[in-house]
Parts: C-alpha cells; sequence; structure tokens
C-alpha cells in the first residue's frame, strides 16, 4: 500500500476515495480541492442524483449496487443519503417496449429487482402520465435519488475520523515526477509530497493529466436541466421517470413542496452536444454561478419541452422557472477511467465517474491500490484499455459527441462505431472489401463479420427466421462460412488479436512466474496457459510460443496485459508490441495442409509439425511465422509475417486456395465454431471475478511447476469445490435465439446469466456458454433462459459439442 496518497479533487468520487481507502488501513490521505468544501463547483454540485442499477455492463451495474447499499446506511441529519423511490422507464412504441423487456432481462441476470407493468400501472406510480400513450412500462423499485452533497459531506467526517486531510481552495499547478513514478503535487499553496495521486478532478480530468503528459480521454458536455414553476401534486416519493425515447428525465423535487406544491426537474440529452473546454472553464471565484453550471440555452430546450407537455400533460399549465447547462464527462466509449496509468507508476485516474457509480468505482480503486486488485472486475473501465489512437484529441472529441447523442438510444451490442472510421485496418482491408466484407469494429480495428461474396454458398442451407433484434449485424452467409471451413478451408484476419515479443535474459523465468502453465519447453513449441491475479481471478488468457531460447511471441487479449507485463518485467527483459507492425491469417479447414503444403519446403506434416508447435517458414516468397493452432476446431495453422508483406500473404494464399474452394470468413463464423468446440473468450465468458477450476480451465494450471501468481489462492480448490461453472447449453428449440447477458432460470428461479452464443452449424441449433451453479453444471439439466421476456427451453450438455476426441484438429 502506498504510504503517502493524494486525492485531485473533492467532489463526490474524491469523499468516498478517502472513505474507502481508510476504511482499508490508508493513513496518510490529503484529499485537495480547489472550491470550498463541500460544493466545489464540478459536476456533484449540481448532479440530478439519478440512481439507475440495471446497464448492460455488470460491473457499472454492480457499482450502483454498492453505491446504493452505501448511500442507504450514510446520513445526514438523521436522513439517510439515498431515497429509495424507485425508478420507471417508459415506452410508448414497440421497439422501445422491446428494449424493456431486455433490460428486465439483465435485471434478472444482475439480480436486480424489477419487473414490466402495463399502462395503467405506469400511471399510478406516476399521476401525471397520459396513459393513453405509454405501452408499459420496467419498475425498479430499489432505485431512486442519490443526495450527492449530503453523501459527499457523511463520508468526508469517515474519513477526516480516521485521519484523512481535506484542503480546500487548494488549486493544483503541477504533478512531480522522477523518471517513471510520481512524486509530488504542487497547489498554489504548497507542494504535497506523495507515492500515490489519484486524478478525481471531473470534467477537469484531461487538464491534471495534461501536467504529467498523460493522455485522459474525456470530452467535458453540457448536459440541460431545468425546473417547473409549481404544481399541485408533487411529494417527492414518485420513481424517476425515463422517457429514453425523446432522451427525457423526470424527477420531483419534493424538497420543494409547501402545501402539496412542488416542482418537476426535467432533464434532456436530446438536444445538439456542447462541448466544454475544460481548461476555459472559470475558476469558482469567477463563474457567475457554479464552474459547472453554465447558461441555459432555452432554444435547444424547447423540442424537449414540448415533448414533456406531450407527455405530461399538467405541464401545459406550468412553465420553466429556471435551467442550467451542467457540464458533465463522457468517454469515447461512455465507459469511466480507472486505473494507474501506463508509464507513469502511482498516477491514477477514477474519471468519467456519474454519482450513480461513485461509491463502487471508489471502492474497486481502493481495493486496487491497497490489495493489489479490486473485488469487481474492472476491465472494460481500465485506462489502459484504449489504443494509442484512441487517445487523440480528434479521436476522444468524436466519440465523446456521439456518447452524448447516444446515451439513451437503444444499442445493439454488435453495434458498430459511427465514425471514425476506418482507424486501424489489415494489410487485407483492400481484398476483404473486394469480397464484399461486412465490418464491424473493435479496439479501432475494421474486423469482417462476413463477406457477401459467400452468399451463393447460403444455398441449401435452411435455417429458422430471426428476430428482428438477433438479425442485426447477422447473416446467414455467417453460418454458410461456418461450414465452409468444416467442408474445406477458409482465410481467418487475425491480425487485431494483440501479440507481443518478450524477450532477453529471464525471459521464461519471468513468464513462468507471471502464468500457470508449463513454458520450460524447447523452442518452438506452443502453450495456451492464463494470467492469475493474487486471489486466483483469471487476469487474461495467453498463447505462449517460444520462438528462441530467451524470446517468445506472446498472444494477449487487450492493451491492459501488455501494460501488466511492462510493470512487471525485470531488467534485462523486454516487453515489445508487435502488433502494428504484423499481421495473421488463420488458415483452417479439412484442405488446410493441402492448401499449404504446396506453397513450402518446410515439412507441414502432422508428425514433423504437430499440434501446439511453432516455427519459422516460407509461404511463397513471404516469411512466415507459423503456430500450429486452431480456435475453431479444425486443422491449420496461425501464420504471421510482417505488414508490409501481408498482402502478399494473403494473395499467394487465395490463388493457392482456389483449386481447393477456399474462402474468407469472418468473426460470425469464428464465434460459432469456436463455441462448438468450447473455446472461451476472455471478457466475456471469464473475468478476474472467476478462477480457472470455475471456468472449465484447471488442466492449463500446472501447480507442479513450481511457484506462480495467484498459485496460493488456489491451494485446496478444485472443480469439485467449484461453487459455480461455466457450462455449455443448447437450446432446445432450433429456431431459438439468445445473443449474451439474458439471465438463466433454474427451477424458475434467475440462477445466472449467458456470457457468449451463437448458432452453432455442426449441431444444428444455438450453443451458449453461462454461469451457473455448480449443482446445475451436470449434463441433461434442463433451464430456460429468458429472451426479451420469452422463455427457451435449453440443457445442460457436455463439452466440447464437436469433435471431442480432437481427431479433426491433429491429423
Amino acid at each position: 500500500m502506498p504510504r503517502r496518497i493524494v486525492v485531485i479533487g473533492a467532489g463526490i468520487v474524491g469523499c468516498a476515495l478517502a472513505d474507502e481507502l481508510t476504511a482499508r488501513g490508508a493513513r496518510d490521505v490529503t484529499v485537495l480541492e480547489q472550491g470550498p468544501l463541500h460544493a466545489p463547483g464540478g459536476s456533484t454540485s449540481h448532479a440530478p442524483g439519478l440512481v439507475f442499477r440495471t446497464n448492460v455492463s455488470k460491473t457499472l451495474s454492480d457499482f450502483a449496487r454498492y453505491t446504493v447499499e452505501k448511500f442507504t446506511a450514510l446520513t445526514e441529519d438523521g436522513r439517510p443519503c439515498f431515497d429509495a423511490v424507485g425508478g420507471l422507464e417508459i415506452a410508448t412504441t414497440g421497439e422501445q417496449w422491446a428494449e424493456l423487456h431486455r433490460k428486465a432481462g439483465l435485471a434478472a441476470s444482475w439480480g436486480i429487482e424489477g419487473e414490466l407493468v402495463d399502462a395503467r400501472r405506469c400511471a399510478r406510480l406516476w399521476p401525471m402520465l397520459d396513459a393513453a400513450k405509454v405501452l408499459g412500462g420496467f419498475h425498479t423499485p430499489g432505485d431512486g435519488l442519490a443526495r450527492a452533497l449530503p453523501a459527499a459531506r457523511a463520508q468526508t467526517a469517515r474519513a477526516r475520523a480516521r485521519g484523512a486531510r481535506f484542503l480546500e481552495r487548494h488549486t493544483v499547478t503541477g504533478v512531480e515526477r522522477a523518471a517513471d513514478r510520481v512524486t509530488a503535487v504542487v497547489t498554489d499553496r504548497g507542494t504535497f509530497p506523495a507515492d500515490a495521486v489519484i486524478s478525481a478532478a471531473g470534467f477537469w480530468g484531461p487538464v491534471i493529466g495534461a501536467m504529467v503528459g498523460v493522455s485522459v480521454p474525456l470530452l467535458p458536455l453540457a448536459h440541460q436541466y431545468a425546473k417547473t414553476s409549481a404544481l399541485a401534486g408533487p411529494d417527492g416519493r414518485r420513481p424517476i421517470l425515463r422517457f429514453q425515447e425523446r432522451d427525457l428525465y423526470f424527477r420531483e423535487h419534493g424538497e420543494d413542496t409547501a402545501d402539496g406544491v412542488g416542482r418537476i426537474g426535467i432533464g434532456s440529452y436530446a438536444h445538439r452536444p456542447l462541448p466544454v473546454d475544460p481548461a476555459a472553464v472559470p475558476a469558482f471565484d469567477e463563474a457567475p454561478v457554479m464552474p459547472s453550471s453554465l447558461p441555459f440555452t432555452p432554444d435547444d430546450f424547447a423540442p424537449s419541452w414540448e415533448d414533456s407537455r406531450r407527455l405530461l400533460p399538467a405541464l401545459r399549465e406550468a412553465r420553466i422557472e429556471e435551467g442550467f447547462n451542467g457540464v458533465f464527462s463522457f468517454t469515447p466509449d461512455g465507459l469511466p477511467l480507472l486505473g494507474e496509468v501506463p508509464g507513469l507508476r502511482g498516477f491514477w485516474l477514477a474519471e468519467a465517474v456519474w454519482v450513480t457509480h461513485s461509491a463502487g468505482v471508489a471502492k474497486a480503486v481502493a481495493e486496487w491500490l491497497t490489495e493489489g486488485r479490486p473485488a469487481t472486475d474492472v476491465h472494460e473501465c481500465a485506462i489502459a484499455r484504449f489504443e494509442e489512437a484512441q487517445l487523440s484529441p480528434a479521436y476522444v472529441t468524436e466519440r465523446g459527441k456521439q456518447q452524448f447523442a447516444e446515451v439513451y438510444d437503444v444499442i445493439h451490442p454488435l453495434q458498430p462505431l459511427r465514425r471514425p472510421r476506418p482507424l486501424r485496418v489489415s494489410p487485407f482491408h483492400e481484398r476483404q472489401r473486394e469480397l464484399g466484407a461486412y465490418f464491424l469494429e473493435g479496439a479501432g480495428w475494421e474486423r469482417p463479420q462476413w463477406y457477401e461474396a459467400n452468399a451463393p454458398l447460403t444455398d441449401g442451407i435452411e435455417l429458422p427466421e430471426r428476430d428482428a433484434w438477433s438479425a442485426r449485424h447477422w447473416s446467414p452467409i455467417a453460418v454458410a462460412e461456418a461450414r465452409a471451413t468444416r467442408e474445406r478451408v477458409a482465410l481467418y484476419d487475425m491480425t487485431p488479436l494483440r501479440r507481443l515479443e518478450v524477450g532477453g535474459p529471464g525471459a521464461l523465468d519471468f513468464l513462468q512466474h507471471l502464468t500457470t502453465n508449463q513454458l520450460a519447453k524447447k523452442p518452438g513449441s506452443v502453450t495456451y496457459t492464463l494470467m492469475l491475479d493474487d486471489a486466483g481471478g483469471i487476469r487474461s488468457d495467453l498463447t505462449v510460443a517460444r520462438t528462441a531460447a530467451d524470446r517468445f511471441q506472446v498472444g494477449v487479449n487487450s492493451g491492459m496485459d501488455l501494460d501488466h507485463l511492462t510493470r512487471h518485467a525485470p531488467d534485462g527483459v523486454q516487453v515489445r508490441d508487435i502488433t502494428p507492425g504484423t499481421c495473421c491469417i488463420g488458415v483452417w479447414g479439412p484442405r488446410a495442409r493441402d492448401l499449404v503444403q504446396p506453397l513450402t519446403r518446410a515439412d507441414f506434416g502432422h508428425r514433423a509439425f504437430g499440434y501446439f508447435t511453432a516455427r519459422q517458414a516460407f509461404i511463397g516468397e513471404v516469411p512466415v511465422t507459423a503456430l500450429r493452432l486452431s480456435y475453431v476446431g479444425e486443422l491449420g495453422w496461425e501464420l504471421y509475417t510482417s505488414a508490409d508483406l501481408g498482402l502478399r500473404l494473403w494473395d499467394t494464399l487465395w490463388t493457392a486456395g482456389q483449386r481447393y474452394g477456399v474462402i474468407a470468413a469472418g468473426r460470425g463464423a469464428f464465434d460459432s465454431l469456436r463455441l462448438e468446440k468450447g473455446y472461451r473468450a476472455w471478457g466475456r465468458d471469464m473475468t478476474t471475478e472467476h478462477d480457472p477450476y470455475e471456468a472449465g480451465l484447471g488442466w492449463a494450471v500446472r501447480t507442479d511447476k513450481g511457484d506462480f501468481t495467484g498459485r496460493a489462492a488456489l491451494e485446496g480448490r478444485s472443480a469439485d469445490t467449484a461453487r459455480r461453472r461455466l457450462v455449455c447449453l443448447t437450446l432446445d428449440d432450433p429456431a431459438a435465439v439468445v445473443l449474451g447477458k439474458e439471465p438463466v432460470f433454474l427451477d424458475g428461479v434467475p440462477a445466472g446469466y449467458v456470457t457468449s452464443a451463437a448458432y452453432g452449424c455442426s449441431v444444428g441449433r444455438t450453443v451458449a456458454y453461462a454461469w451457473l451453479p455448480a449443482r446445475a453444471a451436470v449434463p441433461g439439466t434442463a433451464v430456460h433462459i429468458e429472451y426479451f421476456g420469452e422463455k427457451a427451453a435449453a440443457t445442460v450438455a457436455a463439452e466440447p459439442l464437436f469433435d471431442p476426441g480432437m481427431a479433426r484438429i491433429r491429423r
């Protein structure tokens, strides 16, 4: 644990951090605030306090749940800091009504109480509603209003009682560093030595980051909030109302009531994006109201006012009495920025956090800082998730504005970014376009999902008709590509998968200590292994190829793995990201050897080039590193070469493959095939919240190889002791579809949730993986998966579903 911790910012996040840190034994904690305590003029000072716990992100739902629990227990003057008035989202269109069914499923997946209600019940919960316009709603009685400023004061008092210092009117002017580590925070009233600095400065985060050369990818944007004139009826106990089809929310201001007369607060995301330059925001004493409260722009609000009066006819007798444009932070993907910044030890972020998630975020960051890991998986929020190109001001601005515009939109789980694209492309991009690739996007990469050139392959394939939601970003062509891979041979663009080179004296010992499987094998070996945290949670899964005695090519999942390996590398060991300068083609299918062998003088036969081995070779004129791996369950290789030779490699394989019926195949087919084979995807099927035995990966743990990170935590654990398991499910009805994150019911009660799902061409039905209690992880167990309010029967299946004897891969 760092001895001296300085938190920049005494908004709701900074106060919660001080409370959570001191609760875990930190005593030298200083919170610096440029404004006065406890309404310093940032977003906390004007936040409407809405807390809706249901989110497509399990992590954000967990953060919000903890915030509710903590604020309910916190009091000021005998009053809780959370008012559980409930939440109500309404639908006036069929599309939104379907979306509320999906949200109800998410709530069940994450253990949040909620129910779908009809229009009459909506009107009873909110009597001002025009029930004739409403189809129904989603009611969550445990949601409500966080009283942000009282919560900040209450947490400050607790932290102070444990020794924390809160210093108001201390403007940070610099952060000192020595080499790659922060050493102090400089203010206009003195310098504060620090072993760890946490920037919780809200929309001023980019200003603080710039002081140490760190790009903090958030865009401050103004969001409109208005209060009506007095109305008869509001008493402050009605649920928060969200009308997401018009980007609106409503809350009663019961504290304004007098003789039964109150006001309605209205928030709108329907207006044009209004970016704010954080460096130009006035200081507290210079701001007309407060720094984060900008003048109201009535013209922007006019359409929302009309929509509000149509939904709530009583507002026709009211007027807008006051309003402001409040500044909030938006990131390129709409998620917070958490964790220690890569390349600068001791500099942490807890930014782009709304009141909804504030206590949960503070708990996670405090655990991370003091105990080495947060109990909640935070990979979606870690600052290291962003690629360098995603940190550019142009990208952050473009994506931040789009996140504002989409904050209440119905977003499909596969929905790609609209702009800026294309950003990152593989060397095969032009050939993929010629083949009619349908591109989705991930980490800035253009990734083919399927190819229109393969449409003729769908002839004769009988597939059930899909509903409109599951048909988005899906095509029967993906099924045809999967089948062609099983029957012939296909080329897959695997370039976006991140790869590192780890080399130097001590590289083997370094990787051995960080991973679970035995890597002490001769050069040319390839090993699947896991990286764990100290508690035994799965930090990542890796594919490690030993290309020389002291050099390894390591396939990882994200920039977080690069950051982790870089931080822990000892002197003499170099960790280098080789992804941008290289590319990869997966050549898979029963005709893969027929295609590749004539193109090389190297022996690609099974005896000479066994499964999970690697070698250098030439494919035509192209030097490649060939890894005999298959994540689709078929014979084949991953072929790596430098980016400049990538197009030549593609054309060589494509031309030679015509006689074998080669096709290009996309991620849709890849996901289908890997699920049939039982291969896990880190971040979707497993995270730090799961251990290897729960995830069905105990075979990748070699406790006899010596010590490694997480080994002590695994002692006494096994597949037999696991209380939950990642299990394979097949849907009983071949026409049934699920996509992921749906709740799984066991004996009529929500018992888990789906992680990944796809139609399996070999089994003729949807295959899903899900977390369930261990007692249900028995083949033949009957369960139900709820999809848009309908329960689809499913059965736990023995895995893998396809080629359990591995005969097709090891031929």
